[in-house]
């Protein structure tokens, strides 16, 4: 792991070019003009303003720390390897979020993190809309806009709320166990909600708005950032299927409580999607 002074470094760098591509964001997410293209489906977009936003944060975190690697969303999709090694790698995400964006919803954000062999040192998640900045590094705590924030700490199924996504995907097998895993769910916990964005629905877990968080098909940048703040609140992340979170395998739980986690996955039928 680098050194504190390093860290902080990097985390000042990062945050600057963050807040300030927020601002990019802010001022497009209204626009009726947007240019959008599909990239996997039908209903998996992105936009000039993903692009645009992957690249200044890749142009400015190169200038800054040139032997530092990157994996970004818009990166892969046009071909780049998903490669997660030991060295220093910035794992970026945009727009997370872009339906929302494409439709001027106001839940989508820049989600950056910072790993370090192979673990979270770094991670933010900003929503400019909705003026939200939420920050960890590894062993300082999350923050909401500078404020600490904590988990709820709920530790029942029963008493919880719970965050899912339908996604971007129309793979039938797994519509179906979104649809499964939902009626199992609905009777059994205080609700269900989905913002649309894997990195803002880690978030409200961290901040205790929401108790859990699980989804089948996300991709390590999308939750990167998220890891970290929800484990420096004080919850944790695990696979859904109950054990260790594995970056790579495109499934993920975040909770407020190892308790709740282990609920929630013994309850979930499982989808295994191709890794990264």
């Amino acid at each position: 792991m680098s050194c504190p002074s390093e860290l902080d470094t990097f985390y000042t760098v990062s945050l600057q070019l963050t807040k300030d591509c927020g601002q990019l964001i802010k001022e497009r997410i209204s626009s009726r003009t947007k240019k959008v293209e599909t990239k996997s489906g039908a209903i998996d977009f992105v936009t000039e303003t993903d692009q645009e936003v992957e690249r200044l944060l890749i142009e400015g975190l190169s200038k800054a720390f040139p032997n530092h690697k990157f994996i970004g969303e818009e990166s892969v999709s046009s071909g780049a390897h998903c490669d997660l090694t030991d060295a220093p790698t910035w794992i970026i995400d945009p727009v997370d979020g872009t339906m929302n964006f494409v439709h001027s919803f106001p839940h989508s954000c820049i989600s950056i993190a910072l790993f370090v062999n192979k673990l979270p040192a770094i991670g933010i998640v900003y929503n400019p809309m909705l003026n939200q900045l939420f920050t960890a590094q590894k062993g300082k705590g999350a923050y909401l806009n500078g404020q600490k924030i904590s988990v709820s700490e709920t530790k029942n199924l029963g008493d919880a709320l719970i965050l899912m996504e339908f996604g971007t995907s129309r793979d039938p097998e797994r519509r179906n166990i979104i649809l499964e895993n939902q009626q199992k769910l609905m009777p059994q916990v205080h609700g269900l909600r989905a913002l649309g964005s894997a990195a803002l629905n880690m978030a409200m877990v961290a901040c205790g708005a929401a108790d859990a968080y699980f989804e089948f098909g996300i991709h390590i940048w999308d939750i990167a950032a998220g890891e970290l703040i929800i484990t420096e609140a004080g919850g944790v992340v695990i696979d859904p299927a109950g054990g260790e979170i594995d970056r790579l395998s495109r499934r993920v739980v975040g909770a407020s409580s190892l308790e709740l986690a282990k609920q929630l996955a013994k309850e979930l039928s499982q989808f295994y999607p191709e890794r990264d």
